[in-house]
């Protein structure tokens, strides 16, 4: 049996008597990329900082590569990558100096830490901008240089907490490249995110089909879905009928896409009304929409 890379189990988190998270329990396997989705204020943050150890649950259990998030939290962070959305790199330092700092704060050795950072920056297309002060990097290249450095010390779990809010479409494609090329070398992965189609890009196909992606909404504090893209597109249905009605579109769900067009075709008046296949974002607002508006 494979130890799973993450596990959660029976997890509450209170602040000032307030469950933020309430009894989740998840598990992520090695090699898999695992999507957390959620309206805001859902307790996504909060499970990730539960998960990087900055914040200890109240009560159930929380191991990252087999260890647990408050007994053994240095032996998590030995074992974790964290790219968090707000840029944590140091502006006032050149795009080899953040590196190098966090190598040392690892206790990589020397000759060890120098072929990592050739090898991350290479990797991250930030090769020649390595004497760059990072306060002249593009908010791309921050990011990217955000994920060289969490990936300094092989960690055996990325962490990516809205990894491209912000950036222009084409920075967020090279992004996902770079995310899904390091699912393929055997990286597991939590990603949070509040665009639909990254998580359908990330989530959708597996490196592996032995270890599908998985995607989790969260709402409330709860886990309220947990499968993969197709499988939370079975369940909900796969096609999708539009109906305008006044400024508003109602969403009627469809086991399948000739389901759907079936329906249509038997309307009498087919005005303000359109096929198409579902995707992740109706599932979404059909989970947690009616309490969004």
């Amino acid at each position: 049996m494979m130890v799973p890379a993450v596990e959660l189990a029976n997890v509450q988190k209170f602040y000032n008597g307030v469950p933020v998270v309430n009894d989740l329990s998840f598990t992520i396997a090695p090699g898999e990329i695992f999507g957390l989705l959620g309206p805001n204020g859902a307790g996504k943050s909060t499970t990730i900082r539960m998960l990087t150890t900055l914040t200890r649950p109240t009560h159930g259990t929380v191991t990252v590569a087999g260890f647990d998030v408050v007994r053994e939290a240095a032996a998590v962070k030995r074992n974790i990558g964290v790219v968090l959305q707000q840029t944590s790199v140091d502006g006032d330092l050149t795009v080899w100096e953040n590196l190098e700092l966090h190598g040392r704060l690892h206790h990589l050795p020397r000759s060890q830490r120098q072929a990592a950072i050739d090898r991350w920056l290479d990797y991250v297309d930030l090769g020649d901008r390595r004497e760059s002060l990072v306060k002249t990097l593009s908010g791309g290249m921050k990011r990217r240089l955000q994920i060289a450095r969490a990936l300094l010390h092989q960690p055996k779990i990325l962490f990516l907490d809205e990894p491209t809010v912000g950036l222009d479409p084409q920075t967020r494609r090279r992004l996902w490249e770079i995310i899904r090329d390091l699912n393929q070398q055997g990286m597991t992965m939590l990603l949070t995110t509040h665009y639909m189609e990254e998580v359908e890009y990330l989530c959708g196909s597996a490196a592996n089909p032995e270890i599908p992606n998985r995607i989790g909404i969260m709402d409330g504090g709860k886990l309220i879905q947990l499968g993969t893209l197709a499988e939370l597109r079975r369940q909900h249905g796969e096609g999708l009928v539009m109906i305008q009605n006044q400024d508003r579109w109602e969403y009627k769900f469809f086991p399948t896409l000739e389901a759907a067009n079936q329906y249509l075709d038997g309307q009498p008046n087919k005005t303000g009304m359109m096929v198409r296949a579902s995707n992740l974002e109706d599932i979404f607002v059909e989970l947690t929409g009616h309490r969004l508006d």
